[in-house]
């Protein structure tokens, strides 16, 4: 670009561009002083037309983008086919876009080389498309301090709102407004671009300098006091740019008004604390950050892992995947060791599906990979045009999810939950949700990477730094205490406020004494329960468990197998089974053994599903009822000795046959458990494996099919603006077809009438109706006989025909013109029957042969004429000299009345004209003309020439005009149809009339009576010469 530092304006298009190009380009200025670079998806095979489109719409030049090609303010550059259009230095670069390999993101690799090499004075524009390319472009362009604008319903608003709405996703467009605005605003940015440059450039005096720093400082107590981070220490350059990118979206033009907007709006503060935030899209962004997480943690997640076993880590808020990658990366390092590696899984989430698609594709542009090393570009990535594509090793170990970190459940057995810049959006609330949510999905002892702006000092309790620097924190393990979300249970209310009256009143009264009465009896006299969830979570207590419920050490909790009784818990597992697979009540009889002052005995265990509770999870209510003593009485050792041995011997048989079957009916469920759980877990493998290939593939051929549908959709608008184009010319022949007036007839080889020109009707009597039918049916006006057989001669030789018509009726003449009708291999297909009106080229025809025996009768007067002159001038003269000047000079006189009538077109001649014409060269100031306004015929004007040539030629010999002071004054008049001339000369020599006639007298004489058909007199007073002449108009 020029040294003004004008805007270049990347435009990105797709399917239903045109139709938003035409919006966009109908509301720009011829002089906005921008350069603007559009990128399509087009078709290699076939050659595009779309800059012959935009030129039709846009005010200023448009061509197609060439190599080299310096890119001019008020410029329009259109990416031709089969190419991949870069930017750099202000200049275009076009590379081939491999046939095999099609670049299908265009748009994403222009803008993130426009954002590398234009910086600040970049736009990118996202306008209709149907698939997520620019999404990548814009966060470039925004990071490198850029404008980003996106299309919205309105207007020329997008048919294929997939591309602008993915941009919108990704949360980088500064202006999302309809085509028809997009004109405006840039004009409002590049009029607020230049007194911000040198605020971004960071150029200026020590003044300017110390202007900027107490900016910063003031705008840096502003962020500090709404967000509580400190940016007082950035770099004066950077810290500016970002200042001066918002500048330009809020139109502020100077830094106070700038501060003063923060001072007045807290969402502008918000919004220049993000935009502080923004860091190039890179991959490994913050190098020694992943560099550290590579060196401390990745090693112990590996530690005593093996073959069977799954790192699971989870990456919320994902974006378009760069981080996600970036750590596949690492951790496919790891997994390359020499002993066996452990499976990967890594969890990518993110709210909305537009930016999973962009993350799903893995496509990157090459200026976002500038911090990959190239031993890791080539193992890890496949060149395709001017992106690269993550290969299929890093991609199976990636899931990529839609899932919400505050509204949904979290992951669970997660080793590492990396999740940066993400928190600095959330409010203390919400951030106070999900740093307890990321320790509950985090396995006791995982990881939590943060970004370098974030932290948990508000939960210490649940996490530990392992570097603080780089923000990666362990989570704390508190004694195997139970894991629970961070989610508040609302009871349902009555509130509808409304106080009961009269006997409801009382109804109500009586109600609630029952329910005291109801609960003093639960309370105190009903057996011990408790109430469990399917998880055998005790989510109800009541009074009296004591005895069958014991709180372990450690952290508390509520799950029934740990805090019942130990003799309990098997007969307790097998009911609450029972009960979850039949839906019925299951009842179990269990010796409880003495224990602290509890007796011995029997206890009936209930395990029954609770209805009615109006909850969506299903609960169990588990009753512990006791039976009395275990044990039968002692008998009396004195009455039988061997009694006593042989009861305890009995019951001691009788409990252990009981812990048997308990323990064989324990183990089978075990082994039936681990059982179902590996083939479940194989199956998962399994369905996960078929949707995770089935995924690619669809992805695959949705790639395909947006690809090709574009391509069909421009194909369809070049089509549309084809048929338009055809429609026009079609117009434009009809029309021409009229106003030529020239009888057209197309036929075919049989002489069927293909088309005709309106001036056709006439002579063939034709109709709309007549298209098809043979020109031999038609009965017509034109005389032509021999018409058909002069067709197939045309077929015959491929010559043309003509044939000039006898006149008609009417006196009409015509031209008959055959030609043979030429198709694309130059074969005859057809005749073109011409026929033309020559009835004026007649007429001239017969208008010529008059002319030329008029000019045939002239030129033999003339002639005549010339032979008198010539003859008497001879006799006249003494010597050859005088001769040849008097003949000249006569001759001259005639020339000068040719000369007229010439300039006339032999038409008419003005006196006036023609006296000045012959007394010019004796100077105007001595020959004085006047009269009316009175045209000769041709024959009077060259007689009269004759007269006054000889006047004057005289009159300057021996006359007025043969001296100084001499005069001529000639005076006409009409009178009757008669024109009366004096010729009158005062001033000079005394005159003398002459001895006999000269030949002068005799000439005018004789042009005076026989050419113009009057009388001359002409009288020498001493004075001078009066000549007085009389003769008809037109005679």
């Amino acid at each position: 670009m020029t040294s003004q530092n004008r805007l270049v304006v990347g435009i990105g298009a797709s399917a239903g561009g045109i139709p938003a190009l035409e919006g966009f380009f109908h509301a720009l200025p011829g002089d906005s002083g921008m350069a603007f670079v559009i990128v399509t998806h087009l078709s290699p095979d076939r050659r595009s037309q779309l800059h012959e489109i935009i030129g039709r719409l846009a005010p200023i030049p448009v061509r197609a983008a060439e190599d080299g090609a310096q890119v001019r303010a008020d410029h329009v550059y259109v990416m031709p086919e089969g190419k991949v259009l870069t930017i750099s230095g202000g200049r275009l670069c076009l590379s081939d876009d491999d046939p095999m390999q099609r670049e299908r993101k265009p748009i994403d690799v222009f803008f993130a080389s426009l954002a590398e090499d234009q910086r600040e004075h970049a736009v990118g524009i996202v306008l209709s498309g149907g698939d997520s390319d620019g999404t990548l472009g814009v966060k470039a362009i925004k990071a490198r301090g850029g404008i980003t604008m996106a299309q919205v319903r309105d207007g020329s608003g997008p048919r294929n709102p997939q591309m602008p709405e993915s941009a919108l996703a990704s949360g980088f467009i500064d202006f999302a407004e309809p085509v028809e605005h997009m004109a405006e605003r840039l004009l409002q940015i590049q009029r607020g671009a230049d007194p911000l440059v040198a605020l971004a450039d960071g150029a200026g005096d020590r003044q300017a300098d110390e202007i900027e720093e107490l900016a910063q400082a003031t705008i840096s107590r502003l962020l500090h006091s709404q967000s509580g981070h400190d940016f007082s220490g950035y770099k004066r350059r950077t810290f500016m740019r970002r200042v001066a990118r918002r500048m330009k979206v809020v139109q502020a033009g100077t830094l106070d008004a700038y501060v003063q907007k923060l001072r007045e709006e807290p969402a502008e503060v918000l919004a220049l604390f993000r935009d502080m935030l923004i860091s190039v899209t890179d991959f490994f962004r913050d190098c020694e950050a992943f560099q550290a997480l590579d060196t401390s943690v990745l090693p112990r997640l590996f530690e005593s892992r093996g073959a069977g076993d799954t790192i699971r880590v989870w990456v919320p808020g994902c974006a378009t995947g760069e981080e996600v990658y970036s750590l596949a990366i690492l951790l496919r390092e790891r997994m390359d060791g020499p002993d066996p590696a452990p499976n990967v899984q890594i969890f990518a989430t993110d709210i909305d599906e537009e930016v999973l698609a962009v993350a799903r594709a893995g496509r990157y542009p090459e200026a976002l990979l500038r911090n990959v090393a190239p031993e890791r570009l080539e193992r890890f990535f496949r060149r395709e045009g001017g992106s690269y594509v993550v290969r299929k090793e890093i991609r199976d170990l990636c899931v990529f999810a839609p899932h919400s970190v505050i509204s949904d459940p979290p992951f669970s057995r997660i080793d590492l939950v990396s999740c940066r810049n993400l928190l600095i959006y959330l409010g203390g609330t919400l951030q106070n949700q999900v740093i307890p949510t990321f320790h509950y999905a985090l396995r006791p002892g995982g990881f939590l990477f943060l970004g370098t702006s974030e932290g948990v000092s508000r939960h210490d309790d649940l996490f530990a730094p392992v570097d603080k620097k780089h923000r990666i924190f362990q989570s704390r393990d508190h004694g195997g205490r139970l894991r629970r979300l961070p989610i508040a249970i609302n009871r349902a209310e009555d509130r509808s406020g409304v106080q009961p009256a009269g006997r409801e009143r009382l109804d109500r009264a009586g109600l609630r004494l029952r329910q005291r009465i109801e609960a003093q009896v639960l309370e105190r006299h009903s057996p011990a329960h408790v109430v469990v969830a399917q998880d055998e979570e005790i989510v109800f207590f009541s009074s009296n468990t004591g005895r069958y419920l014991t709180m372990p050490r450690g952290a508390p909790h509520r799950k029934l197998f740990d805090l019942a009784r130990r003799e309990l818990r098997a007969d307790l597992r097998a009911g609450l089974r029972q009960a979850l697979e039949t839906g019925l009540p299951a009842r179990r009889q269990v010796p409880m053994f003495e224990r602290e002052g509890d007796a011995a005995g029997l206890v009936d265990l209930t395990v029954e599903p609770l209805s009615g509770h109006g909850g969506s999870e299903a609960l169990y209510l588990v009753l512990f009822t006791p039976l009395g003593q275990g044990r039968p009485p002692e008998p009396d050792p004195a009455r039988d000795p061997d009694a006593a041995s042989r009861d305890a011997s009995a019951a001691e048989t009788e409990e252990l046959h009981g812990l048997r079957d308990r323990l064989q009916s324990t183990i089978e469920e075990y082994e039936t458990a681990i059982e179902e759980l590996k083939a479940s877990n194989e199956e998962l493998v399994s369905v996960n494996e078929e949707a995770q290939s089935s995924n690619e593939e669809l992805e695959a051929s949705k790639e395909e099919m947006q690809s090709l549908n574009e391509e069909l959709t421009t194909i369809n608008a070049e089509l549309a603006t084809s048929v338009d184009e055809l429609d026009r010319a079609n117009t434009d022949l009809t029309n021409l077809y009229a106003a030529t007036e020239i009888a057209v007839v197309f036929l075919d080889r049989d002489l069927v009438i293909r088309n005709f020109t309106p001036a056709a009707a006439r002579f063939f009597n034709m109709r709309e109706a007549d298209i098809g039918r043979p020109l031999t049916d038609l009965s017509g006006a034109l005389q032509f006989p021999d018409l058909e057989e002069q067709v197939r001669q045309v077929f015959t030789s491929g010559q043309r025909q003509e044939h000039r018509l006898s006149p008609d009726g009417d006196g009409r003449h015509c031209l008959v013109r055959l030609m043979p009708y030429r198709t694309r291999d130059e074969g005859v297909g057809g005749v073109v029957v011409t026929i033309v009106d020559i009835s004026s080229l007649a007429w001239a025809e017969e208008q010529q042969q008059v002319l030329i025996s008029e000019l045939n009768h002239r030129v033999k007067n003339m002639l005549s004429v010339v032979i008198s002159i010539v003859n008497n001038t001879r006799r006249m003269t003494s010597s050859p000299e005088e001769f040849s000047d008097t003949l000249i000079k006569r001759l001259h006189g005639m020339d000068l009345a040719y000369s007229l009538l010439a300039r006339s077109d032999w038409t008419q001649v003005s006196i006036d004209a023609l006296i000045r014409t012959q007394a010019e060269i004796y100077g105007a100031q001595r020959v004085h003309a006047r009269g009316p306004d009175v045209t000769l015929a041709p024959q009077q004007a060259l007689s009269l020439g004759m007269v006054v040539h000889e006047m004057t030629t005289n009159a300057a010999k021996y006359g007025a005009l043969s001296n100084e002071k001499g005069r001529v004054d000639i005076v006409w008049s009409v009178e009757d149809g008669q024109v009366h001339l004096a010729w009158t000369e005062t001033g000079g020599p005394e005159v003398r009339a002459p001895v006999d006639k000269g030949f002068g007298f005799i000439l005018m004489e004789g042009q005076t009576k026989f050419q113009m058909d009057g009388d001359i007199d002409i009288d020498f007073p001493p004075e001078g010469v009066v000549l007085k002449l009389n003769f008809p108009i037109g005679g």
